[in-house]
């Protein structure tokens, strides 16, 4: 496939924002404007940049469909379940389109890359007035506008050229965590993965529009950056700045504050000695580490095109505990992928049994048409898939028990970052990311504390303020 990265110009964005003064002249008072979001947490930090240009354009948010005079679906192709929410919720706005027939309803993000699924949009669902792919995201005043003026419904899918722009505006939520986005795209092309059809080419950020951003953020407050990339341990490669990941953590940890850096998601066939030597050595950095296995099996893995097996996999674990003793190590499994035996099962389980992940994100293969895995063979029934998933949930619920209870009587810092469901009590999480419950006053939230441990379970740490 021919790629092309495109830089956006600064003059583009500034005539993206000149739109969006254009639409608040034109808007009534107390217009209202609501995103929904699917997926990743990529896509949360698009409806971030969403959010910002509404709110450019005059639009207050809100969480009400029938309050909303715009409403903007951002969606996810990686599973098929969401996408059936998507269509489900689809469905129930005709109700909020009768209400208010000016309602204008968009439908963006990985799902409309498909062609299959902007058919579907074309022919089932007419309320939809606008689709944009995440490609088309920095246009969205332009696109909107002409859905607003027009009476053709508006399709810009992309054409699959990555682009970058930089000066799109965020709304986010909260004082104290944000996303900060260092690349998208994906080139590893696993067999089962959507994503670098729905997202195009890896094409990173500019180191100095990455740190000016960070910059920025811990001058707003924010306690926690959260790096973001489909593979952030590639980042830099498509660039002429000679700086990779690991640098890039070292220029963010030598700025001035208080806060924690936090990065989603690494493949194990990049990461390297260098990225675990600036985890190490890097104080603000988090000792964790999530990096994606998929199966234990090599004759799976190599279905997948993950380009690394169980060895491989294995020498990296004990590379990056060797470097960080206590790092908190988490995974992603999928169970049921085509013509997976028990055999191949069996080998998952013995090296989740030998790793002893932290935590794991278990899934049952969901099929995405357009990728090389939709057209294999799958003699297995989804209740053997589900036995398979149901053993491997057990023993992961188990190892991750019996590591929360190495933590009681331990003293650790916290960051507290919201409200639990139970009233009265905080969460907060470990410089390895591990959720901790405490009780206290909500002043404390956007604020590091040393916490004793007296209490666990299989999801989570109970504490005690010192």
């Amino acid at each position: 496939m021919s790629y092309k990265r495109t830089e956006i110009s600064k003059e583009q964005v500034a005539r993206q924002l000149a739109v969006c003064e254009e639409i608040k002249r034109e808007l009534a008072a107390g217009s209202r404007a609501m995103v929904d979001t699917y997926g990743c947490q990529q896509n949360e930090e698009d409806s971030e940049k969403l959010r910002g240009y509404l709110a450019a354009m005059g639009y207050e948010m809100t969480d009400n469909e029938h309050e909303a005079d715009v409403i903007v679906i951002n969606t996810c192709a990686v599973r098929e379940h969401a996408e059936q929410r998507v269509f489900g919720n689809l469905g129930a706005l005709t109700h909020t389109k009768k209400e208010n027939p000016n309602q204008m309803i968009a439908v963006c993000g990985c799902m409309v890359k498909q062609e299959h699924i902007v058919e579907k949009i074309k022919k089932s669902y007419p309320l939809v007035s606008l689709v944009f792919g995440p490609d088309e995201l920095w246009r969205f005043p332009e696109l909107l506008q002409r859905a607003r003026e027009g009476k053709k419904r508006v399709y810009a899918p992309g054409e699959g050229d990555g682009c970058v722009a930089e000066g799109v505006p965020h709304l986010r939520d909260g004082k104290v965590k944000a996303w900060l986005s260092v690349m998208n795209g994906c080139n590893n092309f696993c067999s089962y993965c959507i994503v670098p059809y729905t997202r195009d080419r890896e094409r990173s950020r500019r180191a100095d529009d990455i740190i000016a951003e960070a910059r920025e953020l811990v001058a707003q407050g924010y306690k926690e950056i959260m790096l973001l990339g489909q593979n952030v341990n590639s980042y830099g490669k498509d660039l002429d700045e000679g700086v990779s990941f690991a640098e890039l953590i070292r220029r963010i940890n030598a700025l001035e504050g208080d806060f924690v850096i936090r990065f989603m998601t690494s493949h194990p066939k990049d990461a390297t000695p260098e990225l675990f030597s600036a985890m190490a050595e890097c104080e603000k950095c988090e000792k964790h580490l999530h990096l994606p296995l998929q199966s234990g099996s090599d004759r799976i893995l190599k279905l997948m095109n993950r380009r690394y097996d169980a060895e491989k996999y294995l020498s990296q674990v004990e590379a990056v505990r060797s470097c960080i003793p206590d790092i908190v190590l988490t995974t992603d499994i999928i169970v049921g992928y085509p013509g997976e035996t028990d055999e191949d099962f069996a080998a998952t389980m013995r090296l989740a049994e030998k790793v002893r992940f932290d935590a794991m994100f278990t899934f049952i293969y969901s099929k995405r048409e357009g990728t090389p895995a939709a057209k294999m063979e799958d003699p297995f029934t989804r209740e053997q898939k589900q036995q398979h998933f149901d053993a491997l949930l057990e023993l992961q619920n188990r190892i991750s028990e019996e590591k929360h209870r190495e933590y009681i009587g331990k003293t650790v810092r916290v960051l507290i970052d919201g409200r639990d469901r139970e009233e009265g009590v905080l969460t907060a999480r470990t410089l390895g990311g591990r959720l901790v419950r405490i009780s206290g006053d909500e002043r404390l939230i956007g604020s590091f504390a040393e916490t004793r441990i007296v209490d666990c379970n299989t999801w989570a740490l109970r504490g005690e303020l010192i």
